[in-house]
């Protein structure tokens, strides 16, 4: 496990007032960055990053993932992803995805659309309520919801989320305080570092086989 705990006489010193030490994104030109260097099992595999900007109460989300999984200089598993998001209210609004998952491509959209959310996947479109949010790890407040739409797969999945507890960590160097919150659903199991500001920072995820993909910010 990489960056863990940092030692009492740092946590007491942290205590002494201070809030978050780090900003989990950057802010260039109006636009929201955070950039993740992804790692599966301690070995880093590629990089995940997110740009959120706002117009006229409009946000708009843009996401970026590549991962290469090599054995022995061998690629045995490689990873792409871009979607668009926009956003209002914290209901999406549309979303385009497009994946490749080690030569499996699926691409998949959808919209509001009088008082649902269309889901098109190629086959039969999918119908869901208004509103509704995705994995938006950069938003808090999808850990409210019942129910998230993964944008991967069309899926409109019921989720449980835990507050674990407070946690001292360690995110680019530094130790600061977070709030550390399990979410399970089918086939998804999460963890999720915020700050006391809400800010996102790391994420740990269990993948097939017990393997854990961790996000750490670059």
């Amino acid at each position: 496990m990489r960056h863990r705990f940092p030692t009492l006489a740092t946590i007491c010193l942290i205590s002494l007032g201070l809030t978050s030490l780090v900003h989990a994104q950057e802010r260039v030109d109006g636009v929201d960055n955070w950039d993740f260097d992804v790692y599966l099992n301690d070995k880093k595999v590629g990089k995940h990053s997110f740009k959120v900007s706002e117009v006229d109460g409009v946000k708009q989300v843009q996401s970026e993932a590549s991962f290469t999984v090599k054995i022995f200089f061998i690629t045995t598993y490689r990873y792409e992803h871009s979607a668009t998001e926009r956003w209002i209210d914290n209901c999406l609004l549309e979303f385009d995805g497009k994946t490749n998952s080690n030569g499996k491509r699926i691409s998949i959209s959808g919209e509001q659309t009088g008082g649902s959310f269309v889901i098109e996947t190629g086959d039969k479109p999918i119908e869901l309520p208004k509103c509704v949010m995705t994995f938006a790890y950069w938003n808090s407040e999808f850990l409210k919801q019942p129910s998230l739409l993964n944008p991967q797969t069309g899926d409109y999945v019921d989720i449980l989320v835990e507050k674990v507890g407070d946690e001292m960590l360690y995110v680019r160097g530094r130790a600061v305080p977070t709030t550390r919150f399990k979410l399970t659903a089918e086939k998804v199991d999460l963890t999720l570092w915020y700050s006391l500001d809400d800010e996102w920072l790391v994420l740990e995820s269990v993948a097939k086989g017990g393997q854990i993909i961790r996000y750490e910010l670059s």
